[in-house]
């Protein structure tokens, strides 16, 4: 059984950084597409960030620049690195997971595993 459990949120100012860890259990880790989603208030689920099984990432426009996706297979954690926060990057944060390799890897609808969030908020 997949299982995903993320940490690592809280509240910064903006210009501050948080690293977001997801620990992942229950299947192969390294063969598998990861990725970082988001969800503001009213807003729909969006993708932040991912990296695939070959280790190549892919970031949203809005945080190429300041965020970065790393994954340690040998601990089985995938993370973000966000600096430079703005106050439109408070959302939960959701670590996703996909066998193989997916289309679209920043598309909420390719990922079958999701962790439960945690809360990023940016205050101005």
């Amino acid at each position: 059984q997949v299982q995903l459990v993320e940490s690592g949120g809280g509240s910064v100012q903006a210009g501050g950084s948080l690293r977001l860890s997801c620990a992942a259990s229950g299947y192969t880790y390294s063969s598998y597409c990861m990725g970082w989603f988001r969800q503001a208030p009213g807003k729909e689920r969006e993708g932040v960030a991912a990296i695939d099984s070959d280790g190549s990432t892919s970031y949203a426009d809005s945080v190429k620049g300041r965020f970065t996706i790393s994954k340690d297979n040998a601990k089985n954690t995938l993370y973000l690195q966000m600096n430079s926060l703005k106050p439109e990057d408070t959302a939960m944060y959701y670590c996703a997971a996909e066998a193989g390799r997916v289309g679209y890897v920043l598309s909420v609808d390719e990922y079958n595993y999701w962790g439960q969030g945690t809360q990023v908020t940016v205050s101005s």
